[in-house]
C-alpha cells in the first residue's frame, strides 16, 4: 500500500539499485578527474547560518526570497538548508585564513531549493563544485572551463555548448545599473511582474527572464559590458583568447548573468540540448564573497585583507544524468578511459601553460 509515510518528501527521489551504480560511476569519474587537477575534497554541513547564504548569494536573489528552507531551531539560531555549495565552502575558506591560500577543494553532495518540481529540477539535488583559492586569472578562469570539459568528455557527453560573458567589477555596477534602467525604463510598462520587481531590487536579473516578451526587449537594449570599465572588458578579451588557444569553442551571451550576487568578472554555461528548455547542465564564474570583513575571492566552476581569491564548478548531478541518457551517450567500463591521458595533456596541461604565459606577459 502506498501511503504518505512510505514516499518521500515531494521534489525529492530515493536513490537505490539500478539507478544508483550510475550515480557511483559518475561519481567515481569525478573523483578521479579532480585528482588529475590537484583537487582535495571538502564536506561542510547541509545547514548553516543563514546569513552565510544572505550575505553571499544576496538577499534579493530569487534563491533567498523564494527558494531557501529556513527554520528556527531550539536554540532560536536561523538556520537554512544549503541552496547551493559555495557559499559553506568560502565560509569555511574565510575560517581558515592565509593558509587557505592556494588550496584547490572540490564537494559533492546534496542541495536543497524549495522550488517548485518539474523536469530536471528537485526540491533535493547533488551538486559537484571546485573551488581553487589564489590570485585572480584570466588563465584560472579557462581552466575551469577546461576541466567542466574534460569531466563531461568522460562521462561520454557529446553535443554540449559553452556560453560566456562577463559581471565586470564590482565597482562596474553602479554604471551597469544605470545603463540598464535607462534602456528598461521606456519598456517598463511591457515587462513581466516580476521583472518590474527586479529594477527595483537586482536589475541584471532582468537579462535572464526566460518570458518572451521580456527577452525580446533585453536583445534591444545595450550589452552590459558598453557600461563597464576597461580593466573588465580586457579581462573577458583575455579569457576569450585562451579559450580559443586550447581550441574551446564558446558563444559570447551578453544576457548571461548568473542569478548569485557574489559573481564578478568571467561567468558561463554549459548546455546540452538533450536537456530542453532548462537546457542548463552546468556552469560557474569568478566570484567575490564578504565574511564580516574576511573576503573570498575566486572563479566558481557550479579574502582577508589580501584577497583571497577562489574559483568553482558547479553543476547538479540531477541534470548530468538524464543529459546522459537522452543523447545515449553514458559509457561505462573500459571505453571511458581511453581518451584520458589526451584530456590531460590538452586541458590539463594546456591551461596550466596558458596560466605560466599569461604570468609571465603581465
Amino acid at each position: 500500500m502506498t501511503t504518505r509515510t512510505t514516499q518521500p518528501v515531494q521534489g525529492m527521489s530515493d536513490l537505490g539499485p539500478p539507478e544508483i551504480r550510475i550515480w557511483q560511476e559518475i561519481e567515481q569519474t569525478t573523483r578521479r578527474i579532480m585528482e588529475l587537477y590537484g583537487y582535495a575534497e571538502v564536506r561542510t554541513p547541509i545547514a548553516e547560518y543563514t546569513q552565510v547564504f544572505t550575505r553571499s548569494i544576496g538577499d534579493t536573489t530569487d534563491v533567498v526570497q523564494k527558494e531557501m528552507y529556513t527554520f528556527e531551531d531550539r536554540g532560536g539560531r536561523q538556520l537554512s538548508l544549503r541552496p547551493e555549495g559555495t557559499a559553506g565552502v568560502m565560509r569555511y575558506v574565510a575560517g581558515l585564513g592565509p593558509e587557505a591560500t592556494g588550496a584547490r577543494l572540490y564537494y559533492i553532495g546534496p542541495m536543497f531549493r524549495c522550488e517548485r518540481p518539474q523536469a530536471g529540477r528537485r526540491r533535493q539535488f547533488h551538486q559537484l563544485g571546485t573551488e581553487a583559492i589564489g590570485a585572480p586569472n584570466p588563465a584560472s578562469d579557462v581552466e575551469a572551463i577546461a576541466l567542466q570539459q574534460h569531466l563531461f568528455s568522460q562521462l561520454g557527453l557529446k553535443g554540449l555548448r559553452v556560453e560566456v560573458n562577463t559581471r565586470g567589477l564590482p565597482e562596474d555596477r553602479a554604471a551597469v545599473s544605470r545603463g540598464l534602467a535607462s534602456g528598461l525604463q521606456p519598456h517598463r510598462a511591457s515587462l513581466c511582474e516580476d521583472c518590474v520587481r527586479r529594477m527595483e531590487t537586482n536589475i541584471l536579473r532582468v537579462l535572464d527572464c526566460k518570458q518572451p516578451a521580456c527577452a525580446e526587449i533585453v536583445k534591444a537594449i545595450p550589452p552590459v559590458t558598453e557600461f563597464m570599465c576597461e580593466e573588465s572588458r580586457k579581462y573577458l578579451d583575455e579569457v576569450l583568447r585562451l579559450l580559443r588557444r586550447l581550441e574551446i569553442e564558446v558563444t559570447v551571451n551578453p544576457r548571461l548573468v548568473r542569478g548569485l550576487d557574489y559573481y564578478v568578472h568571467t561567468v558561463w554555461e554549459t548546455r546540452h540540448p538533450a536537456l530542453g528548455a532548462q537546457d542548463a547542465l552546468s556552469g560557474g564564474g569568478r566570484y567575490r564573497i564578504d565574511f564580516g570583513g574576511d573576503a573570498v575571492e575566486g572563479v566558481l566552476r557550479r579574502a582577508s585583507s589580501a584577497w583571497l581569491r577562489r574559483w568553482s564548478t558547479t553543476g547538479r548531478v540531477e541534470r548530468r544524468h538524464p543529459g546522459m541518457a537522452r543523447s545515449g551517450s553514458f559509457r561505462t567500463g573500459r571505453g571511458r578511459w581511453r581518451r584520458t591521458w589526451c584530456w590531460r595533456r590538452r586541458f590539463a596541461c594546456g591551461a596550466w601553460r596558458a596560466a605560466w604565459i599569461s604570468r609571465a606577459a603581465a
